[in-house]
């Protein structure tokens, strides 16, 4: 039987690289984002090596109940449950924890957790009934490193990781899964939009910023999209049915921490 992948953040940067991966390794994806026409494109690029078929879901994860309901019928439309799930989302603005409001931290918690936590509970009783599940979270090393000028993410991110954790440990008698990706600094629109926001504070050349961020970096160059999917490919795959509860960072050995 082919499984059903549903990737969040799917049309674009590291979601749409693990659906890239997923698709390439004979799963039928769903791809899930708000921009209608960046889910089409998205979707008509994905392989079919087993003649499985690919779709999409065009919807606001700031409306859950809406959120849940399509999701939902997307899984009756095609008649298959969605037994792997990769949680997505983009991070909060930058900023310091010291100018941050509660309102950014409300929309991050519902943005993320909630929205993670909704998607989840919907999916796991198929997971449950077919005896296999596999939740990845996609977070941040700032859950093993809280990251400078990142005061709501480091935050919201540490929170899914816990989430997660716990999660892991009560559905691993039914032979789910429940795992982190901590991606470092990887080469998407949403690292293009710090290293610009960081050259209008610093008054510095991108190119200065860049190199500088990358210098932090032990192999000295950013990660790509590719490399972040690789290792949710691995973490969806049978081969890894004895790994739950678990971070792995994915950032060139740029966190100091183990």
């Amino acid at each position: 039987m082919v499984k059903s992948a549903l990737v969040c953040g799917g049309s674009k940067g590291i979601g749409y690289a693990s659906a890239m991966k997923l698709a390439e390794k004979g799963y039928a994806v769903t791809l899930l984002a708000r921009n209608e026409e960046d889910l089409k494109l998205a979707c008509s690029k994905l392989p079919s090596p087993n003649n499985q078929v690919h779709r999409y879901i065009a919807v606001d994860t700031n409306n859950i109940d809406l959120l849940c309901q399509k999701v939902e019928a997307k899984a009756h439309e095609i008649g298959s449950p969605y037994l792997i799930l990769v949680n997505n989302s983009g991070g909060p603005p930058a900023g310091p924890i010291t100018s941050a409001k509660n309102e950014e931290f409300e929309s991050a918690f519902k943005q993320h957790l909630l929205v993670n936590h909704s998607l989840a509970m919907l999916l796991t009783p198929a997971m449950i009934e077919n005896k296999f599940g596999r939740i990845v979270n996609i977070i941040s090393t700032s859950v093993k490193q809280p990251l400078p000028n990142l005061g709501v993410s480091n935050t919201i991110r540490a929170a899914v990781a816990n989430w997660a954790k716990t999660l892991a440990n009560e559905l691993a008698v039914h032979g789910i899964t429940v795992n982190n990706v901590l991606p470092g600094a990887t080469a998407t629109d949403r690292l293009s939009a710090i290293i610009e926001n960081k050259s209008n504070k610093l008054n510095l050349p991108q190119e200065k910023v860049e190199e500088e961020m990358k210098n932090e970096v032990p192999m000295k160059r950013f990660a790509t999209p590719e490399e972040v999917a690789a290792a949710v490919a691995f973490l969806v795959s049978d081969e890894a049915s004895y790994i739950t509860g678990i971070n792995i960072p994915v950032d060139g050995g740029r966190t100091s921490s183990l």
